[in-house]
């Protein structure tokens, strides 16, 4: 097996001009209207529909009701009523969503008029869902019974950030033919050099160390940008890229940011 660099992706910087979020508060008054606003919205949506659901769960709703609430908190965020409260002094596209949801699930109790599954909008498809493979970054388990709602939407918002910044970084592996090493390094990719053995790594690759040594230390590189990507999408250009992953770092650490 040869030594080829992990492909380096493009390039990226501490400002993202165009992140999805910036489009959604740049464009707010057209409304819904605006194709460009209602893209981005809906993309930001089915990206992060997971800690949305996980919070309703978690304040008392059985599984098929919390579907019914989610897919119904999206259809209102997209016709508007979250556009209409969007401003660039109230914080990031995390922030007023959690903000949103709580008054709808409010709103939801108080009116109980949340609509039936197999409604005109449907955002992820559940049975495909629950028969996704367990994640990597599984929940503790006291977490549903002991965790604040808020503490647990922010820990299913950071691990959807990981998970999607380690599926694109598959994906890119695996299209210059270096799956393999993805499969081998990407369990080193957020553990401390303390707890990495080159020796091992060497071994399952059947390179030498300082090959190895090398490539991890690309695909950490790599990861890095694709997370701060991700991470930069849900905020405005204003905002601080570097701010919001190292407090969702400390939420996966289960440290206090």
């Amino acid at each position: 097996m040869t030594s080829e660099a992990v492909p380096a992706g493009n390039r990226f910087s501490d400002r993202f001009p165009a992140t999805r979020w910036s489009v959604i508060l740049s464009c707010a008054d057209a409304g819904r209207g605006n194709p460009a606003v209602h893209d981005a919205l809906s993309q930001l949506c089915q990206n992060y529909w997971r800690p949305i659901f996980a919070f309703i769960c978690h304040r008392g709703y059985s599984v098929s009701d919390a579907q019914d609430l989610t897919q119904d908190f999206f259809l209102t965020v997209l016709e508007g009523a979250l556009l209409g409260r969007a401003d660039p002094e109230r914080g990031r596209f995390r922030s007023l969503l959690l903000k949103a949801l709580t008054n709808f699930l409010n709103d939801a109790k108080d009116k109980k008029t949340a609509r039936k599954r197999g409604g005109h909008l449907r955002f992820v498809s559940w049975d495909e869902w629950m028969a996704e493979a367990p994640s990597r970054l599984s929940m503790p388990e006291q977490a549903m019974t002991s965790w604040p709602a808020e503490r647990i939407f922010d820990l299913r918002w950071a691990a959807t950030v990981v998970e999607r910044s380690l599926r694109r970084l598959a994906e890119e592996c695996e299209a210059h033919g270096r799956r393999g090493v993805f499969d081998v390094l990407s369990g080193s990719l957020m553990a401390e050099r303390t707890e990495v053995s080159i020796p091992e790594l060497s071994r399952r690759l059947g390179l030498a160390e300082g090959p190895v040594k090398r490539l991890l230390h690309e695909m950490r590189q790599r990861y890095r940008g694709l997370l701060r990507e991700e991470v930069a999408d849900t905020l405005d250009e204003s905002e601080s890229i570097d701010e919001e992953v190292r407090y969702l770092c400390s939420v996966m650490a289960d440290q206090p940011a």
